[in-house]
This record gives C-alpha cells, structure tokens and sequence, in this order.
C-alpha cells in the first residue's frame, strides 16, 4: 500500500524550478532568504538568480504547502539580524524533493533511450 501521504506528494509534482533549488538548498540546513539565494546562486554557477519577490512568494508558497517551516532557532545574535526568518525543509518536503529527483531520472532515461543523451 503506497504511503498515506503519497496524494500530496503527486499533486506537487512537477516542482518549479526554483521550488525544487530551494528544497534542494534546505535539504542542506536551516537558511534565511538571503543565504538560499546566495546558496542557489553558487550551485547553478549564478545561471539561476531569485529576485527578492520570486524568492519570497515562492518561500510562501512553500510554506502554505507545508513543504518548508519557518524555524525558531537562531544563531548568536552578534553573528545574525534579528529581522532575518530561517526556514528548513519538512518531512513532506523531503519526500516531494526525492519524488521529483525520480521524476527527473525518469525524463532522462527516456532522453537517453531516446538517443538524444549520450548513456554515460
């Protein structure tokens, strides 16, 4: 029997873009918005930058979905702005995120059975 939750899972998938690069920056640890886009920004080699009102409506988004959670903890505040919200990745989030890696692998084992990706 699939998991209880499965429903919720399909009914998000596919991901956005940038919802999938968030989840895949959280996947990683707590952030504020501005690290997840600093975040984003190095792992795409700054091929994908989010401006402010993207990130933030997709957090909210996210948020609204329960795939992200806003989080109490925060750093020593010599270290931090007390303004800044920190967000992690919820169970729910996690199992979207891996849905969607398979999802993906899918597409590109029919591409490459497709011949048009090289097998490597």
């Amino acid at each position: 029997m699939p998991p209880r939750d499965r429903p919720d899972v399909d009914r998000l998938l596919p991901l956005r873009p940038v919802t999938f690069q968030i989840l895949l920056t959280l996947a990683g640890g707590e952030r504020h918005g501005y690290g997840i886009t600093l975040d984003i920004a190095g792992r795409t080699s700054a091929k994908m930058r989010l401006e402010p009102g993207n990130l933030y409506r997709s957090l909210r988004t996210m948020l609204d979905d329960n795939l992200i959670e806003e989080s109490e903890r925060r750093p020593a505040p010599d270290l931090d702005d007390e303004r800044r919200r920190y967000y992690r990745i919820t169970p729910l989030g996690r199992r979207v995120a891996a849905a969607e890696i398979a999802r993906l692998e899918a597409v590109i084992a029919d591409a490459k059975a497709r011949k048009w990706l090289r097998a490597r």
